[in-house]
C-alpha cells in the first residue's frame, strides 16, 4: 500500500536513518568539544625557610595542597582575610615572588599497603634504600579521623618487648599509647629497636618514624634492624633533621596512616615517633615564620592538639571493625631529667603510662637504664600474662624500697641485718633486670629467671656471677619443663605445684653449679 501522504516507505525510511545520524553525531561533537574549566589561582607574595604567603584562592580550604609554579607543593595553613600562609614540602627554592599558585583540590596524602613493607622512605613514600620504586595502588590522607570509642575494644593483650623490666614492671599492651622519654643518650631508642626486633615471629607489623635524627644515625638503625632479621616486617619512614620543617611536621601523620591501612585489615601494628620533641620544634619554627601567637616557652596555643590528634588515633578496635591494634612508643626528649617542661608535661597527659631513662642509671651502666619509680603503665596488670601477676606482684614494691634504703646507705647510716639483706636482695633483682642490648628474652625464660630471684635463690650468688646463673636457670628449666613452657606462652595461669616445679629446677641447676665450682676449687690444691 502508498502512504496517504504520497511518501515511498523506503524514501521514508531512509530519511529517519538520516535523521538519527545527524542527531547521534552532533551528540558525539558536543562531547568531544573542550569545555572551560574554572581553576582558581594565586599569586606568592613572599617566601621564607620553610613557607611561603600567597594571595587570591579565594575557595582555598585548610590543609588542601597547593602546586607552585615549577611543581613545588604547599599545603594551606593559615587562611587570613588577606592572605595565606602556605608551608613549603620542599625546599622552596624555585619557588619566588610573583610565581602563580593553583588549588589541587585534595589534601596531603600517601601512598600505603604491603609494598611498602622492608622500605626505607620519605615523607612523601619516595624510596631512600636504592631498591626501586614503590608501587601502591592506594593511597590514604595523613591527616584520618580517629576510630569512634564505640568502635574501640579494651586494652588487654601484651605486646612484649622482650625486656624484662618492661615486661614484669612495667607492661604494655596492644593498643597502648606508652611515652619513652629521658635526657639525651640515655637509650630511648635502644628500647625501641629492641622492641621491634623482639617482634619478628609475632605477626606484628612495626613502623618506624624518624623525625629530625641525623643521616648517620637512621642508616645504623636500618642497619640493625637488617642485622637481625626485623627488616621483613618493618616500615622506616625518614624526615631528616636537614630536610625541610613541612616534611618533619607531617611525618608522624604520614607513618600513622601507613599504620592504620594495617591495623584496618585486623593486623597488629606497632609504631615508634622518634621523636616528637623534634617534631615539636618543628611545629614551632612554621607557626612562628607564620606570626602566630606564640605562648609558653614560644610554642604556639594548639601544640597540645598537634600531638592529641596524633596519638587518640593509636587504638584496639572491636572485633566488628576487623580486631587491629595500633600500639604507639612515643619519643621525646627531657632537658636535665626536667619531666615537668612543657612538652613532657602535655604528652604525659596524653598518652597511658610512661618509662623513664634515668641518666644515672646509665651511667652505672645499669641497661636499659629504666627508673622504676618515676615509669609507670596506666593499664597495667590488664594486659599481662597471669604467670607474670602470679611472679612479679611484689617485685615493684620491693625494688621501690630497696631504692630508697640504698639512698640512706650511701651515708654511712648503721643498717640492721633486715635492712642489709633487702639492700642486697635489691642489687641482685637490680642486675636481673639488667640485659644486654639486642638480646630479647621470651617469657617463660624471664618468668623463670624473676621466679628465682624473688624466692631468694640468687641471695648467695655475687652480683657479678648473675648474668652467668641467669642463663643456666632459663636452660635448664626449658630443657626440664617443656610442658610448663608451653602453658605459660598460652596464657595459662601457673599453678602452686608449677611454681613449685620451676623453684626447684631452679634451685638444683644453682646447687649444681656450686658443686661444680668446689670441685674445681679442691682439684687446684686450694684448702
Amino acid at each position: 500500500m502508498t502512504p496517504s501522504n504520497g511518501d515511498d516507505p523506503m524514501e521514508t525510511g531512509l530519511r529517519a536513518v538520516v535523521e538519527d545520524g545527524t542527531v547521534g553525531l552532533s551528540r558525539a561533537l558536543d562531547r568531544s568539544r573542550s569545555r572551560p574549566r574554572v581553576e582558581e589561582s594565586g599569586r606568592v607574595v613572599a617566601v621564607g625557610h620553610g613557607i611561603a604567603l600567597v594571595t587570591g584562592l579565594p575557595g582555598v580550604g585548610g590543609d588542601e595542597l597547593l602546586e607552585f609554579d615549577g611543581g613545588a607543593m604547599g599545603i594551606a595553613f593559615n587562611l587570613d582575610p588577606g592572605e595565606i600562609g602556605v608551608i613549603m614540602l620542599g625546599s622552596g627554592r624555585g619557588t619566588a615572588s610573583g610565581d602563580r599558585v593553583r588549588r589541587t583540590g585534595r589534601v596531603m596524602d600517601v601512598p600505603v599497603g604491603e609494598a611498602l613493607l622492608g622500605r626505607v622512605i620519605d615523607t612523601a613514600a619516595l624510596p631512600l634504600d636504592n631498591s626501586g620504586p614503590v608501587r601502591s595502588s592506594q593511597r590514604w590522607p595523613v591527616e584520618r579521623e580517629v576510630a569512634p570509642i564505640m568502635d574501640r575494644a579494651p586494652v588487654v593483650e601484651p605486646l612484649q618487648t622482650g625486656l624484662k623490666v618492661i615486661d614484669a614492671l612495667i607492661p604494655v599492651g596492644k593498643g597502648q599509647r606508652e611515652l619513652i622519654l629521658g635526657d639525651r643518650q640515655t637509650g630511648k631508642t635502644t628500647i625501641a629497636l629492641d622492641t621491634i626486633i623482639n617482634q619478628r615471629d609475632k605477626d606484628v607489623i612495626c613502623v618506624y618514624c624518624s623525625i629530625g635524627q641525623q643521616g648517620a644515625d637512621v642508616s645504623k638503625f636500618v642497619g640493625e634492624l637488617r642485622e637481625y632479621d626485623a627488616m621483613d616486617h618493618t616500615i622506616v619512614m625518614v624526615a631528616s633533621g636537614d630536610g625541610p620543617p613541612g616534611l618533619r611536621f607531617i611525618a608522624p601523620y604520614a607513618a600513622t596512616s601507613v599504620a592504620e591501612y594495617f591495623m584496618e585489615r585486623g593486623r597488629d601494628v606497632l609504631i615508634v615517633y622518634d621523636d616528637l620533641t623534634s617534631h615539636a620544634r618543628s611545629y614551632r619554627e612554621l607557626s612562628l615564620l607564620l606570626e602566630r601567637p606564640p605562648g609558653r616557652e614560644a610554642y604556639p596555643g594548639d601544640v597540645f592538639y598537634l600531638h592529641s590528634r596524633l596519638l587518640e588515633r593509636a587504638t584496639h578496635l572491636r572485633p566488628e571493625r576487623g580486631g587491629g591494634s595500633l600500639t604507639a612508643l612515643p619519643i621525646i626528649e627531657t632537658q636535665a631529667q626536667n619531666i615537668s617542661a612543657y612538652i613532657p608535661t602535655n604528652l604525659i597527659s596524653i598518652t597511658d603510662g610512661q618509662i623513664y631513662l634515668s641518666p644515672t642509671l646509665f651511667q652505672q651502666n645499669h641497661l636499659p637504664a629504666v627508673d622504676v619509680g618515676k615509669s609507670v603503665s596506666r593499664v597495667g596488670g590488664k594486659t599481662q600474662l597471669p604467670a607474670y601477676r602470679a611472679v612479679t606482684g611484689d617485685l615493684r614494691l620491693s625494688y621501690s624500697q630497696f631504692e630508697e634504703l640504698e639512698m640512706f646507705a650511701r651515708f654511712g647510716t648503721r643498717l640492721d641485718d633486715r635492712t642489709r639483706a633487702t639492700i642486697e636482695r635489691g642489687r641482685r633483682v637490680r642486675k636481673v633486670l639488667t640485659q644486654p642490648e639486642r638480646t630479647p628474652l621470651d617469657i617463660p625464660g624471664q618468668i623463670a629467671v624473676l621466679l628465682a630471684v624473688t624466692e631468694g635463690l640468687l641471695d648467695d650468688v655475687d652480683v657479678e656471677d648473675i648474668p652467668a646463673a641467669e642463663t643456666r636457670i632459663r636452660e635448664s628449666v626449658a630443657r626440664e619443663l617443656p610442658g610448663i613452657i608451653d602453658r605459660i606462652g598460652e596464657g595459662e595461669m601457673l599453678s602452686d605445684d608449677d611454681l613449685t616445679a620451676i623453684i626447684g629446677v631452679a634451685r638444683s641447676t644453682l646447687e649444681d653449679d656450686d658443686g661444680a665450682q668446689e670441685e674445681t676449687v679442691e682439684g687446684d690444691g686450694i684448702p
